[in-house]
């Protein structure tokens, strides 16, 4: 099974989102500009994250995207749902029914051991892709890894997040 580019841009952006105030945003530019990809692919991708109900998209010159739960009530399903949608990714076409001698319609009542197989598979993928969410994907900070991605992701969304404020206090 092989997953878009799109769904690991998501997944990083949303890390990089949960660094962000529950005030802030971050426009698509600057998570485009983060990862090194395309902004205009990349926003394709966080309009589908909107539509899902994962981020908040705020208009405006100082609008952006930020994330629409808390990162431990979003999981990678959900991401991966989000953008690849939830069609099985093992389609059965019935190749049975093809070719000479094919077998008698009423064979075809029941799903075929293969199909039964790749989508009891495809259950236990999105069953483990649910446990995870993206704050259990956040780095160890008391590694040097972890720390050295946790500075990067603070200082950049310390430039780049931007603040909503309302009327009453600018």
């Amino acid at each position: 099974m092989k997953l878009g580019d799109g769904v690991e841009q998501a997944i990083h952006c949303m890390l990089l989102l949960s660094n962000v105030s529950a005030d802030g945003v971050m426009s698509a530019a600057a998570l485009a500009e983060y990862h090194g990809v395309s902004a205009s692919y990349l926003l394709k991708h966080l309009q589908a994250l909107v539509a899902a109900g994962l981020l908040v998209s705020v208009p405006g010159p100082k609008g952006g995207y930020r994330l629409a739960r808390a990162p431990q009530k979003i999981s990678l399903r959900d991401v991966v749902l989000a953008l690849e949608g939830a069609a099985p990714a093992f389609r059965c076409a019935e190749i049975r029914r093809n070719g000479p001698d094919p077998l008698a319609e009423k064979f075809f009542a029941k799903p075929c051991a293969i199909k039964a197989a790749m989508l009891k598979a495809e259950q236990a993928y999105r069953a483990e892709l649910a446990k995870v969410s993206i704050a259990d994907l956040v780095s160890d900070k008391t590694s040097a890894l972890g720390a050295a991605i946790d500075r990067r992701a603070c200082a950049f969304a310390r430039r780049n997040e931007r603040r909503q404020t309302s009327p009453l206090t600018e």
